[in-house]
């Protein structure tokens, strides 16, 4: 297997560009390579998952996978496809990121075993925090010409950017140095030769192979994966609400499953080779079939199973799935009151909602007010009469008449009531 990890990536579209020599590189023993990771968040997003991917499919073709959590470019920030600087983090909440990231990538990684290609995770912080400016500039930033830096498309698309008024800081200018010594320093400590990353990091990592030869005497290798994009144009691991996160907490399981399962057939039949361990043999067979059937959308359910479970848990996904189809459930009433609260909003985000108090809907609520006088849902109470007299209002799913009058039995998490015109409009009354 060990000679196998570019093929593996060809065959997956994860491949974007390498240097000559990688191949045979990794074919005469087991070699180490890293991905750096910014820590500036306590989750990483998605749109990390490429190259997490990347870490873990070299695991499993038996070479040394290391994860580096930038704390101290975090420090800094990457000008790579940035617009502005970002905001500098101090070294307890870097710290605090670093752990809840080692956390998410051991879902994809082994950390644990005993394995000769066991996964390391470093920060770039404990090797750079004693190192002194006159030291870096001295030892490193003297084998790097300016004419050199300036030459990285990350460099030159910051300094000419529009949206830049006041430049770039030297800070960000020095960044690519700071990742060159990064690779340098695995190289020296680690014997780590390859360094991986999105096509927009190709400058930054050829600085470090540059460091490499130049004060290591050795040779370094670059490998990077394409930018994912999505095929109407928009921007991948983006929702409504931001990025979709990998901690539950941030993006919950079934939005998350939702983002997968939303996507179009075109993008759908790329994630799966690059988001999921299947082998070509069963995407194949799943494209086969889904081609054949594309209304029951075969090869987003697979793809939003299989990263759902990966990234989550199999009760998270079957929950998700659960929650997806509690809508046209016939057994609606139980199956809703199963749902945790975050699970059940997210379902019926969007949805119109009015507020009654504890009190008030202790006394007595009747249809009429549920309607209409007490939330609005409907424009008068006569509009309420006539739908309840066209047999076209439910309460949690269930037909109700003009006499119903709602009771603690209807309530879900113990404060939701879902109130439905006819199948497709629907008001949520929370009582507080």
């Amino acid at each position: 297997m060990a000679n196998k990890f570019v093929e593996e990536l060809t065959w997956r579209g994860m491949l974007h560009d390498s240097m000559p020599g990688v191949e045979e590189h990794l074919t005469e023993a087991m070699r180490s390579a890293y991905v750096g990771f910014d820590p500036t968040a306590d989750s990483l997003h998605i749109g990390n998952l490429v190259p997490i991917m990347l870490l873990a499919h070299y695991q499993r073709c038996g070479h040394k996978p290391f994860a580096l959590v930038g704390g101290a470019t975090g420090m800094i920030g990457d000008p790579s496809g940035k617009s502005s600087e970002r905001n500098l983090l101090d070294e307890k909440t870097l710290r605090y990121n670093q752990n809840a990231i080692k956390n998410q990538l051991s879902h994809f990684l082994d950390f644990e075993s005993n394995a000769s290609n066991a996964a390391v995770l470093v920060n770039n912080y404990d090797w750079m925090k004693e190192f002194s400016f006159l030291e870096f500039i001295r030892d490193v930033g003297k084998h790097i010409t300016v004419n050199y830096m300036m030459a990285k498309d990350s460099v030159k698309n910051r300094i000419s950017s529009e949206s830049t008024n006041d430049g770039m800081s030297f800070t960000e200018f020095t960044y690519q140095l700071v990742q060159g010594y990064d690779f340098l320093h695995l190289y020296k400590n680690n014997d780590c030769t390859i360094q991986m990353g999105g096509s927009d990091q190709w400058g930054n990592i050829t600085t470090g192979t540059e460091l490499i030869r130049r004060v290591g005497g050795g040779k370094g290798f670059a490998i990077t994966c394409p930018l994912i994009t999505k095929s109407d144009g928009s921007k991948f691991g983006k929702s409504e609400g931001g990025n979709v996160w990998l901690d539950a907490n941030r993006t919950s399981p079934y939005k998350f499953y939702q983002y997968w399962l939303n996507s179009s057939d075109e993008d759908a039949e790329k994630y799966i080779k690059i988001f999921t361990f299947l082998t070509k043999e069963a995407i194949e067979k799943i494209i086969s079939e889904h081609s054949e059937t594309p209304h029951l959308r075969l090869l987003q359910k697979r793809l939003a199973e299989e990263i759902t479970i990966m990234v989550h848990s199999k009760d998270e996904f079957e929950n998700a799935v659960s929650a997806s189809q509690i809508l046209f459930s016939k057994t609606f009433k139980d199956d809703i009151k199963i749902l945790n609260e975050k699970t059940f909003l997210d379902v019926f985000e969007g949805v119109k909602q009015a507020e009654i108090s504890k009190a008030e809907f202790e006394e007595g609520l009747d249809m009429i007010g549920a309607l209409a006088a007490k939330t609005n849902f409907l424009n008068s109470n006569g509009d309420a009469r006539r739908a309840l007299k066209e047999n076209a209002v439910a309460v949690n799913k269930v037909k109700v008449k003009e006499d119903y009058m709602l009771s603690s039995d209807d309530l879900i998490n113990e404060k939701y009531v879902i109130i439905s015109r006819g199948k497709k409009t629907n008001f949520i009354l929370k009582v507080i």
